[in-house]
This record gives C-alpha cells, sequence and structure tokens, in this order.
C-alpha cells in the first residue's frame, strides 16, 4: 500500500527535475470559503466573517494529502475590504504554505449588488524532504532525481513571493459569479541539486444562484473550474437549504468523485452573529477507489454584522448621535 501511495504522491506531485502539478489544494465545500479562491471576495459581505476548512484526503493511505484553510474578511470602507488567507497543504514528503492579503475595491451595481475587484499578495513556502521512500526497490526511474536513499536524495525548502488577482459579482439575492487567478509569477523555486518546483499560474470560475422554492425552501448550483492550463478540474453542486438554517447537497467532481455534503447554520437572537458547520464526504469514483478510503472535510465559519449608528431626535435640535 505505501509503494502505490509513493507511486501516486510522484505522479501528483510531478517529482521530476523540475516538478509541475496542480498546487492548489482541493476542497469540496468550495461556496462556504469562496475569499481562498478569489481576493475580490473580500468586504463583500458587509460582515466580519471568518471560515475554517480541514480536509483529510485518502483516509486509507499514509502520508496522504491533508489541507487546511483559513480565512477572514471584512469591509473597512464603504468601498474597501481586506482579509487573510493562510492554507497549508501537505502530501507524503511535500508541505506547502500560502500566506496571502486580499485586498478588493467595491463598487455598487444596480439595486444591492457588489463588484469586487482584488489583489492577494504574500508569500509560499515549499518543502519537500529528502525522506520519501522508493517507489520500487531495486529500480531506477531516470525521471526521479536522487539516488534513492535519505543520505542522496535532494530536498527543497524555499520561501519566495506570491500573486493573484480576482474579479466577484454578487447580487442583492446572493447569486454570485468570479473569475481569479493565483500564482500569476509563475517562478521555478530552485532546491538542492537538480530539484526545482515550477509554481503554475491557476484560474478559477466560480458560480452559483439560489433558487426560492417558497420563503422556507431553497436550492442553489454551484459550479467551480479550476486549471492550470494543463489540467482541469470541474465540481458541479447542488444545494438544498430548509428555512435558512439545515442544508444538503451533493457534488460531482468530473472523472474524480461524487461528494454528500450537511450542514446548520444558526443566528444569535438579534441576528448580529450567525455560525455554520458543514461536513462532507468524497466517494472516490476514479481508479483509487477500492484503495482511498474516501475523503472528509469540515468547514466551520462565522459572520459579525458591523452595527450601524442610528440617528436619535431629541426636544433639542442641538443633540444629535
Amino acid at each position: 500500500m505505501k509503494k502505490l501511495f509513493t507511486k501516486i504522491a510522484i505522479a501528483v506531485a510531478g517529482f521530476t527535475g523540475v516538478a509541475v502539478a496542480q498546487q492548489d489544494p482541493q476542497f469540496t465545500q468550495f461556496m462556504h470559503n469562496k475569499l481562498i479562491y478569489n481576493p475580490g471576495y473580500a468586504g463583500i459581505s458587509g460582515a466580519i466573517c471568518g471560515n475554517v476548512q480541514f480536509r483529510q484526503q485518502w483516509t486509507s493511505f499514509d502520508g496522504a494529502p491533508q489541507s487546511l484553510a483559513l480565512a477572514v474578511d471584512m469591509p473597512v470602507l464603504p468601498n474597501l475590504g481586506v482579509g487573510l488567507n493562510v492554507i497549508t497543504d501537505k502530501i507524503g514528503p511535500m508541505n506547502t504554505l500560502f500566506l496571502r492579503v486580499p485586498v478588493s475595491y467595491l463598487i455598487p451595481v444596480g439595486n444591492g449588488g457588489k463588484l469586487g475587484l482584488g489583489l492577494d499578495v504574500g508569500f509560499l513556502q515549499k518543502k519537500i524532504n529528502n525522506t520519501w521512500i522508493t517507489p520500487e526497490p531495486g529500480k531506477v526511474d531516470p525521471n526521479i532525481p536522487g539516488a534513492y536513499d535519505q543520505l542522496s536524495n535532494p530536498s527543497l525548502n524555499k520561501l519566495t513571493y506570491d500573486l493573484g488577482f480576482g474579479a466577484f459579482y454578487q447580487s442583492a439575492n446572493r447569486m454570485y459569479v468570479g473569475i481569479s487567478s493565483t500564482h500569476l509569477p509563475a517562478q521555478v523555486v530552485k532546491g538542492d541539486g537538480d530539484l526545482s518546483y515550477q509554481m503554475s499560474r491557476h484560474y478559477y470560475l466560480m458560480a452559483g444562484v439560489p433558487i426560492n422554492i417558497n420563503p422556507r425552501n431553497t436550492i442553489t448550483p454551484h459550479v467551480k473550474v479550476k486549471s492550470d492550463a494543463a489540467a482541469t478540474a470541474v465540481d458541479v453542486n447542488l444545494t438544498y437549504m430548509y428555512d435558512n438554517m439545515i442544508w444538503a447537497g451533493g457534488t460531482y467532481r468530473l472523472g474524480d468523485a461524487a461528494a454528500l455534503m450537511i450542514g446548520y447554520q444558526g443566528f444569535t437572537p438579534t441576528k448580529s452573529l450567525s455560525y455554520k458547520i458543514g461536513y462532507s464526504y468524497d466517494l472516490t469514483m476514479s481508479k483509487l477507489k477500492g484503495y482511498s478510503g474516501g475523503t472528509h472535510e469540515i468547514v466551520l465559519g462565522f459572520c459579525l454584522m458591523k452595527k450601524e449608528k442610528k440617528l436619535a431626535s431629541y426636544g433639542d435640535d442641538r443633540f444629535l448621535n
């Protein structure tokens, strides 16, 4: 089993003289954490919001992909939003840390809609340690650098800058569409010996449209397309929500997995604070389906509405709030 996963990890990572692969982690519940894909989303909600998302992929494998994403955003001026994204991703011997600060310029559009034009500025750290195991003992693959032992395998541990851009539109009824790109510099991160890591630009298209069946029942189709121009992943989701509190849905990732999800959203009595918890389980549909053990993902979030000052009048108009 460990040998099989090592082959998969090397294939996923593009672990050659120059490693090239989709480098952004995969999340099934993408509709609950839009900021990590698009900096234009920062401040769109008009509230102080935060989300944390954890994903354990292919649970049957040692060293299987494990991802964690933290996102916080808020409006700071009527036309300006800011946020923070911290993302960690680990697969086998490879560890990646993304830390980005999204800043967006918010433009009112139509009746209650907003368009956010955002820029992500931050850094990424890429680590590949030299403890990865030999795919097939006694066999040498010339495309894999190193001598297949911990004393001579190459390693990588580099920190570099990162930039991204996005445009995100959300209407008054919460229909949304966004387009964005990460890793705009697409630089080569050089490690020891012959090992380097080629950062690839990633492109995202996201959209969702809530359809109100009646005041208590809503269905929302969502779609996310992710591409690095070499490979493309498409997620199609349908979510049903009851009374703006309980949701259930399903996602199909073309050629890869089908997922089921459930969640709950609550509010404080004054409606000034909302909170949510969601869970999804991916059933692997690819050739790994007999080995992977499935994928678990949890998302937690909150939104705190900013209090607006209200004017109060008195008998003497010299006293105003």
